[in-house]
């Protein structure tokens, strides 16, 4: 597997870059990876990176964005966050990514039995992580099928939050940034989503 260069980079659209991580998770399902040499694409990216993707996914120990699509060196920017939650911080660094580096793809990446969705729904308050769990409150509020046990306990209720939280992610991204829905509405980038399932692996995508 070749490490991306300016000019593969360049020659990828969006729906290029989505495909690219479609079978990079069929592969990491099927457990087959790409051949790779680190250590080569250690010395290809010591000049620079070119990354395709920019991918925003939780902090969790099982949600490694560059297993998941088995991805190498230089592929992609992961910006982790318990609860892949957005800040004004995320946005720029997604700025950075798409229109300084060049990222044809945004993917707002959830998962399955997440902790920081769980703690959400269960309005756990702890030091800084209550303003950081705040931020979920939107996808418990819009949540109006499960009418019974609205809590962490729930697991139909928690896929439901975690899969609102992705769409509204994927919604604000743009709306908090000129730079990235100029770009979208350009056809130069794309914005995703997906749910990750902590038991299959399998990432279930989500287009806006």
């Amino acid at each position: 597997m070749y490490t991306h260069s300016k000019e593969t980079q360049s020659s990828l659209t969006p729906e290029l870059a989505f495909q690219i991580l479609k079978e990079g998770n069929e592969r990491f399902v099927r457990n087959l990876k790409a051949n790779r040499n680190l250590l080569q694409q250690v010395n290809e990216t010591k000049e620079g990176q070119f990354p395709f993707a920019t991918i925003l996914s939780c902090m969790d120990s099982r949600t490694s964005a560059e297993l998941i699509f088995d991805q190498g060196l230089g592929d992609i920017f992961s910006i982790r966050i318990a609860g892949n939650i957005l800040n004004e911080d995320i946005v720029g660094s997604m700025e950075f990514g798409t229109k300084v580096v060049g990222t044809k793809i945004i993917l707002v990446l959830g998962h399955t039995k997440c902790g920081a969705i769980v703690g959400a729904c269960n309005g756990v308050e702890m030091g800084s992580l209550t303003g950081l769990l705040h931020k979920v409150q939107p996808a418990i509020d819009v949540e109006a099928s499960v009418q019974e046990n609205r809590n962490g306990s729930n697991v139909e209720f928690v896929n439901k939050v975690t899969l609102n939280h992705v769409q509204l992610t994927m919604k604000a991204i743009p709306e908090k940034s000129e730079i990235i829905r100029t770009l979208v509405q350009e056809g130069k980038l794309r914005i995703v989503g997906g749910v990750y399932n902590v038991e299959s692996g399998v990432v279930d995508f989500l287009e806006a």
